[in-house]
């Protein structure tokens, strides 16, 4: 099992390090101390993992259905017997508590079970034509895939780049987040020590823009995956047009919780407040901007407070630890910043606000609220442990704050009027809309947004079915 001091690239089913490459540190976010050494590849690694992505999908193509299913639900049974291992390396890495981190495991392994039996559903269809004529629709592999992950979900968001491809018959190199490798690393080496050839699904390290713009240079890659912000996505978007290469990308977000008069106060707490806080805020389909019409606005905002400060904030490895540090030095810096610029456009601090400590990134659960819609806060993605609540006159105020931004990946609402329900699935601006729940994701379900969040789907049918392109068949 791998741990943070042997880090390494998986290129060609071979595992790669030392040789004079460069190297990152990879921190320990409770404690900001040195883990572990991750090397980079070099250019001629890059150009050998593209030689074999080429060669892996000619191969893997021509591979049936049913041995692509029986290797991905291999590898899904490797990881639920590896959830505890895995999960500790991504917390050491990540911070988020252990227990999430094994859930989080466990739920990589749901993914390839689904995208397992997909596999063997990429049908296509007979269309109508006159006697002695036939025309039909076929799906076949887009071809090799590049994918970015993220650091906020080590280990989903690879799954998220590789589980669909390798359903749908591609190849793929995946970059997991050098801040967080080794659940990466370990989620790969499953999926190899489950069947998929070396060849078919590699990993490697360096510096992002660099490793971005020598895969995507390649004709070898035909498809572009990516998680994370929006000005990153946006850039790979135009590296991508230059060889027109298909893109997913799953950008940012800012969700409104939209909270209706009908609502029970204490229901709409107990199920938020946590979701609010969730990975300390880092999580792409985070619950930010609270829009509460106002007769449920004091009793809500004093709710949420109540709650906030009673979250027990500490190391991930400890058993009462509800909210663990933030990933990396960025993130306290950048909300303490945010913070101070909506508290000089008016906002009340209602609780938190502060850097918890001298050792690691640890932040105060906070809330902000009757924040102005000039503030940083409420146009920029927090990213952090921190909740917007704001009074709002009604329903119509409600869904025209939420769909202000241009972001649109998740939103929440809680109502119980089955009209106003109807109104908000037609007219909310997000690619996923949970109603009286905190739950936007499922193995089942389509995983994307809108807007600046993005566009292509990860996840569901539609997971593998945006790894392949549709070839209609015409016979006379």
């Amino acid at each position: 099992m791998i741990d943070h001091t042997s880090l390494h690239l998986l290129i060609g089913g071979e595992t790669i390090s030392g040789g004079g490459r460069e190297t990152q540190d990879v921190i320990d976010p409770a404690t900001a101390e040195v883990l572990g050494a991750l090397p980079h590849a070099t250019k001629d690694d890059l150009d050998q993992a593209l030689a074999n992505a080429e060669s892996g999908f000619q191969e893997w193509r021509r591979t049936s259905a049913d041995k692509r299913a029986a290797a991905l639900n291999k590898a899904a049974a490797l990881l639920r017997e590896r959830a505890s291992d895995i999960g500790q390396l991504l917390t050491r890495e990540q911070g988020k508590p252990v227990r999430e981190a094994i859930g989080e495991v466990v739920y990589c392994a749901m993914l390839l079970e689904f995208y397992a039996g997909e596999a063997k559903r990429t049908y296509g269809r007979e269309l109508v034509r006159p006697a002695g004529q036939a025309a039909r629709v076929i799906y076949v592999p887009v071809g090799p895939i590049a994918g970015f992950a993220a650091w906020n979900f080590p280990a989903i968001n690879v799954v998220r780049k590789v589980g669909g491809a390798i359903a749908a018959g591609c190849s793929v190199i995946v970059k997991p987040s050098e801040e967080t490798p080794a659940a990466g690393i370990a989620l790969v080496q499953a999926l190899l020590d489950g069947g998929v050839p070396g060849n078919v699904c590699q990993c490697v390290f360096g510096v992002p823009d660099e490793v971005s713009r020598h895969l995507l240079a390649s004709p070898v890659i035909r498809k572009v995956t990516f998680t994370g912000s929006t000005a990153v996505g946006k850039h790979l978007v135009k590296l991508a047009a230059d060889d027109l290469k298909v893109t997913t990308m799953e950008l940012g977000g800012h969700a409104p919780v939209m909270v209706f008069k009908d609502s029970d106060v204490d229901t709409v707490l107990d199920t938020m407040v946590g979701a609010a806080y969730r990975n300390a805020g880092q999580v792409c389909v985070s619950p930010t901007r609270f829009l509460v019409e106002e007769d449920l606005f004091p009793a809500f905002r004093d709710g949420f407070v109540e709650r906030a400060k009673a979250i027990a904030v500490g190391n991930g490895f400890d058993k009462d630890t509800r909210m663990g540090p933030m990933a990396n030095e960025r993130g306290p810096e950048g909300l303490a910043k945010k913070i101070a610029d909506a508290k000089n456009h008016g906002a009340k601090l209602d609780t938190g606000g502060e850097r918890i400590g001298n050792q690691g990134f640890f932040f105060e659960p906070t809330v902000l609220s009757e924040v102005p819609t000039e503030a940083e806060i409420m146009n920029e993605e927090p990213f952090g442990p921190i909740a917007l609540i704001n009074p709002m006159a009604g329903a119509d105020a409600i869904i025209e704050e939420a769909n202000r931004l241009p972001y649109g990946l998740a939103a929440y609402a809680w109502t119980n009027d089955p009209v106003l329900r109807s109104r908000l699935a037609a007219d909310v601006e997000a690619g996923m809309l949970a109603i009286n729940g905190a739950n936007v994701s499922a193995p089942d379900a389509p995983f994307g947004g809108v807007k600046w969040s993005g566009f292509g789907r990860e996840d569901g049918a539609e997971g593998v079915m945006h790894c392949m392109v549709a070839k209609t068949i015409h016979e006379g």
